[in-house]
C-alpha cells in the first residue's frame, strides 16, 4: 500500500503545482514520484499497512504487475509535455488524474474482497471519463467522454448487481470466503451463477472484448493520443489482471462455466476485431481494433490457470504495452503537425523525415503482429503453446486472426516507407529529443526481449 500512498501524494503535489501556476513542472514531479514508487516495490511492505491486508494483499504477483504498470506509465509520461501542448494549461490536472488511474490499477492487482475490486475499478474509471474529454475544444474528445461515461456507468451496474448476488449467496465479500464456497459447494444456486455472469460482463467491458467493445474505437479516436496510449496499455493491464485473479483464484470451482463463456467471446473478438480492423483508415481506430484483438488473444490465458499462466500474462502485457507506446510516439507527433488528423495518409513519407520514429513504429507494429525476433512473437508463442493443450481450435482461430492483422499493420508501414511525403511532414519541426531517445529505447527493448527474453523470465520466477 505504500506504493499507492506515494503515487497519490505525487498526484496531489502535481495538481497543486497547477494551482500555483507552476504546471510546467508537473511532468517532472509525476515522473519522480513514479520512480520513487517503483523503487518502493522492491522493498518490503511497511508494517503499518498490514492491518489492511483483508482489503489489499500486495503479494509478489501484485508487485510484478505494479512494476510493469509503473514502468509503462513513466514511458507515457515522457511523451506528455509535447503531446499535451495544445492543452498546456491543464497539464497538472492530467498528470494528477493519470496517477489516480494508476492507483486504481494497483488496487486491482491486490484486491482481497469484491468491494475493493469495485473501488479499484471506479478509481480507475472515473478519472478516465474526464481525461477522454480533456481536450474541450475538440468535439470528438467531448463525444468520447460522454460515450465512455454512459457505457461505463452501464457496465458498472452489471458489475455491482453481480457482486450483490454473489454476496447474497455467500454472505461475504471476501475472495477467500467466496473461493472456499466455490470449491466446497457442488450444487450452485442459479442466483450465484447469474452473479458470476454479471460480474464477468462488467469486467469484459473494461477490457473491451466483443461484443462489449463498441465504445473503444470512438473513445480511442476522440481522446488525446497520450490518454489513448495509457488506456490501451496500463488500463488494459489492470483489467486483465483483475479478471485473471477472479478466474484463477476466486471462482476456481466454476472454471468450466467460465471457460464455456470465454471460449465463444474469444472467437467473436478475434474474428470481429481483425476483420473490421482492415477496414479502418484512421490509425487510432485501427489500433483500437488491434487492442480489442489482443484482448481476444489474452482470453486464451484463462484456459490454463496456474503459475505458468502468470508468467505468460505478465510477459504478454509487457510486450504489448511496449509496442503500444512505440506506436503512439509517432501518432502523437503526426497529430501535432497535422492539427489532430491521424488518418493513415497523414503518415505518408514519415520514414524520410523522421526515420527513428518510423523504425520504432514499424518494429512496434511487427511486434503486435507477432513477427519473429520481436517480443510480441515470444509472447504469442508462449500463449498459444500453453493454450493448444486444451483448446486447439481456439488457437487455430487466434493464429488466423493474427495473420489477418498483418494486413492492417502493413497499411501503416507501407504509408510510412513507400508513399510520397506531404507538406506537413516535410515542413514540420522535429519532435523533442526525448521522443527519439524513447523510440530507440523501445526498439532495442522489443528486439532484445524477442531474442533473449530470459531476463524477464528470471524476474518473473520470483512470483510465488
Amino acid at each position: 500500500m505504500s506504493v499507492i500512498v506515494i503515487i497519490f501524494l505525487s498526484a496531489i503535489v502535481s495538481l497543486y503545482l497547477g494551482i500555483f501556476k507552476a504546471g510546467k513542472y508537473s511532468q517532472h514531479i509525476a515522473i519522480l514520484g513514479l520512480l520513487l514508487a517503483l523503487a518502493t516495490t522492491f522493498l518490503g511492505e511497511y508494517p503499518f499497512f498490514s492491518r489492511y491486508s483483508h482489503m489489499l494483499n500486495f503479494d509478489q504477483t501484485a508487485k510484478v504487475f505494479t512494476q510493469i504498470a509503473i514502468f509503462i506509465t513513466i514511458l507515457i509520461f515522457l511523451l506528455g509535455n509535447y503531446a499535451l501542448k495544445l492543452i498546456d494549461h491543464h497539464q497538472s490536472e492530467i498528470y494528477c488524474l493519470l496517477m489516480f488511474v494508476l492507483c486504481g490499477g494497483i488496487v486491482l492487482f491486490s484486491y482481497q474482497n469484491l468491494i475493493t475490486l469495485f473501488l479499484g475499478i471506479e478509481i480507475l474509471s472515473i478519472p478516465l471519463y474526464v481525461l477522454a474529454g480533456s481536450n474541450k475544444h475538440d468535439l470528438r474528445s467531448n463525444e468520447a467522454s460522454v460515450k465512455y461515461f454512459l457505457l461505463g456507468a452501464f457496465a458498472t451496474g452489471f458489475l455491482l448487481f453481480g457482486i450483490a448476488l454473489i454476496y447474497g449467496v455467500t454472505n461475504s465479500f471476501s475472495i477467500d470466503v467466496i473461493r472456499q464456497y466455490s470449491i466446497n459447494t457442488t450444487d450452485y444456486p442459479s442466483i450465484y451463477m447469474t452473479g458470476i455472469i454479471l460480474l464477468l460482463i462488467g469486467l469484459l467491458f473494461k477490457i473491451s472484448v466483443a461484443p462489449f467493445h463498441f465504445w473503444a474505437p470512438d473513445v480511442y479516436e476522440g481522446s488525446p493520443s497520450v490518454i489513448t496510449a495509457f488506456m490501451s496499455s496500463v488500463v488494459k493491464i489492470s483489467g486483465f489482471v483483475a479478471l485473471f485473479k477472479l478466474m484463477e483464484y476466486v471462482f476456481v470451482g466454476q472454471l468450466n462455466e467460465w471457460q464455456y463463456i470465454v471460449f465463444y467471446v474469444a472467437i467473436i473478438t478475434l474474428l470481429t476485431a481483425n476483420i473490421v480492423g482492415i477496414l479502418q483508415n484512421n490509425v487510432k481506430r485501427m489500433l483500437a481494433y488491434s487492442s480489442i484483438s489482443h484482448a481476444g488473444y489474452l482470453l486464451l490465458i484463462y484456459f490454463n490457470t496456474g503459475i505458468e499462466s502468470v508468467y505468460t500474462l505478465a510477459f504478454y502485457l509487457l510486450a504489448y504495452s511496449l509496442a503500444t507506446v512505440g506506436a503512439f510516439a509517432s501518432i502523437i507527433y503526426i497529430e501535432r503537425i497535422t492539427n489532430g488528423i491521424t488518418d493513415i495518409k497523414a503518415f505518408n513519407g514519415l520514414a524520410k523525415t523522421q526515420p527513428i520514429l518510423a523504425i520504432s513504429t514499424t518494429v512496434s507494429l511487427l511486434s503486435m503482429a507477432g513477427i519473429p525476433l520481436t517480443s510480441g512473437f515470444i509472447a504469442k508463442f508462449m500463449l498459444f503453446n500453453q493454450a493448444i493443450k486444451t483448446q486447439p481450435l481456439l488457437v487455430i482461430i487466434a493464429i488466423l486472426g493474427s495473420a489477418i492483422s498483418i494486413a492492417y499493420y502493413l497499411k501503416l508501414i507501407i504509408a510510412m516507407y513507400f508513399k510520397p511525403s506531404h507538406d506537413e511532414i516535410i515542413n514540420a519541426k522535429n519532435p523533442p529529443l526525448i521522443y527519439n531517445i524513447l523510440a530507440i529505447f523501445i526498439f532495442i527493448l522489443i528486439i532484445v526481449l524477442g531474442i533473449y527474453p530470459q531476463p524477464v523470465f528470471t524476474c518473473l520466477a520470483f512470483i510465488k
